[in-house]
């Protein structure tokens, strides 16, 4: 299993990196996912289900993002959510989003990748760690980027 977590402060207001979490803006700061379609409740509330197409070189994988919390208060934003992929990998990520004051925004990444069979306990076994590690710096980087973009905009 590889987990992770990392935390840094945004240069600006938490609504600005809350807004990149959205449905309409997922693509801003997931680049790859090509598709992203609720398909049961809302995209407010845990319980929520969303089918989501990735594409990774010319392959392209469609699974299930459930839910599983989600908080939106004035000083603190919160969402986890869950997902298989490939039928090898179970991935729950979750972002935390802590209002420092009215232009800075902590903001915590932290995630499991686990295999869900014997092929994906062994391919993590032997899965690069720092390239595990370079994509989640390379993630936070698209979301403070986006994020202070958008803070210029408004």
């Amino acid at each position: 299993m590889i987990e992770w977590q990392e935390e840094r402060v945004i240069e600006t207001n938490i609504e600005n990196v809350w807004e990149l979490f959205l449905d309409e803006n997922i693509k801003r700061i997931m680049p790859k996912v090509e598709e992203h379609t609720l398909i049961e409740k809302n995209e407010e509330q845990p319980g929520a289900k969303h089918r989501q197409t990735y594409r990774e070189g010319k392959r392209l994988e469609t699974y299930i993002v459930d839910t599983l919390a989600y908080e939106n208060k004035d000083d603190e934003k919160y969402k986890k959510v869950s997902f298989i992929i490939g039928k090898a990998f179970e991935i729950t990520v979750s972002y935390h989003l802590t209002k420092l004051d009215e232009s800075r925004t902590k903001f915590i990444y932290e995630g499991t990748n686990k295999g869900v069979n014997f092929i994906g306990r062994a391919m993590l076994k032997f899965a690069n760690k720092k390239g595990s590690r370079d994509v989640v710096e390379q993630f936070m980087d698209r979301v403070e980027q986006e994020a202070v973009q958008q803070g210029i905009k408004t």
